[in-house]
């Protein structure tokens, strides 16, 4: 088991090895396997991808983002130019829906709102507007359409599980009330934590998913 130290280490190490984030804006503090990062950044995508790459770290048992983005003199943009680039973006792209999704921009946050079939579709809107120039936040505040959730959906979450090859789904105890899954157990890392959660957003009929596990 890695110690604080090490943990930081590898964090840090990991930050400046990736291209795509300028390591020296963040901050790393780590207590009990728990990383906190601070400071500000000049995009909302530069933000999303060091807490990508901060989840792939082995030992990360939990994560508190305190990172601000402070947009850079040439990213600035008007609200409106910024709901009507998201608009676009939304509309482009092949995984949403072309209707049901309300797009508001305030002081560059941009609220998602509306109704989707899938999670990946509601995660791809928010993906689809979080890169734009200009933007500051993301609210996705899309739901999911209510379904008939099948009798035996419990045992399909842990048969994906297992075809993920999840080195401890046989730890995760999966339950399912109406449309909602709920997950709990252990799991050795951040990412199988969240491939844990995507296995089980991936199910017919669930609206709703309660990540309960455990890095250890």
């Amino acid at each position: 088991m890695k110690t604080d130290a090490q943990l930081k280490t590898d964090v840090t190490h990991e930050l400046e090895w990736d291209p795509s984030v300028n390591a020296t804006n963040v901050g790393v503090a780590v207590k009990s396997g728990v990383v906190t990062l601070t400071g500000h950044l000049e995009t909302h995508a530069e933000k999303y991808a060091v807490e990508r790459i901060v989840q792939r770290v082995q030992g990360v048992q939990a994560l508190a983002v305190e990172l601000d983005v402070k947009l850079a003199p040439g990213h600035k943009r008007s609200d409106s130019e910024i709901a009507e680039a998201a608009e676009g973006a939304l509309k482009w792209h092949s995984e949403i829906p072309k209707d049901g999704i309300l797009v508001r921009v305030e002081k560059g946050w941009v609220t998602l709102k509306g109704e989707v079939d899938w999670d990946f579709q509601r995660r791809a809107a928010a993906r689809a507007v979080q890169s734009l120039i200009g933007v500051v936040g993301v609210a996705n505040n899309i739901t999911l359409k209510v379904h008939a959730t099948p009798a035996d959906i419990s045992i399909r979450i842990r048969e994906a599980l297992e075809r993920h090859a999840l080195d401890e789904s046989k730890r995760i105890e999966v339950a399912v009330s109406g449309s909602k899954a709920v997950l709990r157990g252990t799991v050795h890392s951040w990412a199988e934590r969240l491939a844990a959660q995507g296995a089980a957003w991936a199910a017919p009929g669930i609206a709703s998913v309660q990540n309960d596990l455990r890095v250890v």
